[in-house]
């Protein structure tokens, strides 16, 4: 019986599923990184530019179409405002670095994870490694919040923060989230039954570091689109996985102590945003209004992309504070500027003014109605929802909603970027990218 000749070297990499170059993006996010005063670029931001260009070669190699028209022009929308946007800043540098972290977030990597991601397997390789970040990320939070070497807030270094640094507190809240998404529609879709116990463990498990974050919008935006992968998935598997959430949160407040009187002010935080806000929502209130008056100033074209730091002062009250003060987690005290309104829509309105903000939100509307539709017919003729849907759409969903209570930057951001390819491999590529499962 003659055996078959070993693969030589070159021929065992061409065989690598081309999706391990976004999930090497995703992997180096795991690395501390300390940026200086004047902030820098992350690894995973490099890799994601070599995982563009990867995906580039590939195209000219294979001499292929790299785009259905619906997909060029969903993805290519924002492409409008951003050009008009950059063409109105205040300084030819400011328009190119805007011009090119949105095109970056927004246009080229989920191009590239569209392309680079093939079928199902590629999208839990992706989301198991996002999970896997995220509970290596939740660990390094947890032990932050037990040995107090967090960052600081209310004068206690409890913060967890993970290997992001006090200077992005969102950080670990971010990539939690992320992977608790993931965790959960890989948990609850349809996959083998070990599969979906393993997933839901570490769904579960990264409850307790998203809680230690003490992120109110990142605990909002969870809740919202857990709730919603779990009624795509079923009306009778949403209510037993609410249950089992329930039972955890009695083990972690009764069982643990989680419940302290931090986190329990600021669960009661959320209902008095209103009536008796602290000085963060106060802050937040004020530059949302600074950023309407940018928008009524300049309505259609906005005050040009990186512009809102310029701007800021001349529209906000004498309410705003001159910054947040950051500690702790391995980094000494430091004021960091409000330079942005931690609202991803009032900061394109302001920027891009309607033109860009149509042109964006129309670009994110479109792969919501078009993933949403995907999951309906998957539904209608299988049974049952794939989990690859309920993870592409759960992060669109996510992202969609933190927007009202965060925008881009930071370490983290290549992530939406990689939330936004999945979304649109699921609404715009399923259906020629999809292989047969057994």
């Amino acid at each position: 019986m003659a055996h078959a000749l070993p693969l030589p070297p070159t021929a065992r990499v061409r065989r690598l599923p081309p999706v391990l170059a976004v999930v090497a993006v995703v992997a180096l996010l795991a690395l501390p990184f300390a940026p200086g005063d004047g902030g820098g670029a992350h690894p995973a931001d490099a890799v994601s530019a070599l995982a563009v260009l990867y995906c580039a070669l590939r195209l000219v190699r294979d001499r292929r179409r790299p785009l259905s028209r619906t997909a060029a022009v969903v993805l290519g929308l924002p492409v409008l405002g951003l050009a008009v946007a950059a063409a109105g800043a205040g300084s030819p540098g400011a328009g190119l670095a805007g011009l090119g972290r949105y095109l970056q977030v927004f246009v080229l990597v989920p191009a590239a994870v569209l392309l680079l991601v093939r079928d199902r397997g590629d999208v839990r390789l992706l989301a198991r490694s996002m999970v896997g970040l995220a509970l290596w990320q939740g660990a390094v939070g947890v032990h932050q919040y037990v040995t107090a070497t967090g960052a600081s807030y209310q004068g206690e270094r409890v913060r967890a923060v993970g290997t992001f640094g006090p200077q992005d507190v969102m950080g670990m809240a971010t990539v939690v989230s992320l992977g608790l998404v993931c965790a959960v529609g890989l948990a609850v879709g349809r996959t083998p039954v070990r599969q979906r116990l393993l997933a839901a463990g570490c769904a579960l498990a990264l409850l307790l570091p998203l809680a230690l974050s003490f992120s109110r919008g990142a605990w909002i935006a969870t809740a919202v689109t857990c709730a919603v992968q779990l009624l795509l998935a079923g009306v009778r598997r949403a209510l037993a996985v609410a249950a089992a959430v329930v039972a955890a949160a009695v083990v972690l407040v009764g069982g643990f102590g989680v419940g302290t009187a931090i986190l329990q002010e600021r669960v009661g935080s959320i209902t008095r945003v209103t009536a008796a806000p602290d000085q963060s929502v106060t802050d937040r209130y004020t530059m949302w209004a600074a950023a309407a008056g940018m928008w009524r100033e300049r309505p259609l074209t906005g005050v040009g992309l990186k512009g809102f730091p310029e701007h800021r002062d001349a529209h906000a009250s004498l309410a705003l504070s001159s910054g947040s003060e950051t500690d702790g987690a391995g980094a000494g005290y430091r004021r960091q500027p409000l330079l942005s309104p931690h609202n991803m829509y009032l900061l394109v309105l302001a920027e891009q003014g309607l033109i860009g903000l149509l042109a964006l939100a129309g670009s994110w509307l479109a792969l919501l109605v078009l993933g949403l539709r995907g999951l309906r017919g998957a539904r209608r003729e299988h049974g049952s929802v794939p989990d690859c849907a309920l993870v592409a759409c759960g992060l669109l969903v996510w992202q969609l909603t933190d927007f009202a209570y965060a925008d881009i930057g930071g370490p983290s951001t290549v992530l939406t970027a990689v939330c936004f390819g999945l979304a649109a491999w699921w609404a715009l590529g399923s259906a020629a990218r999809e292989v047969p499962e057994p």
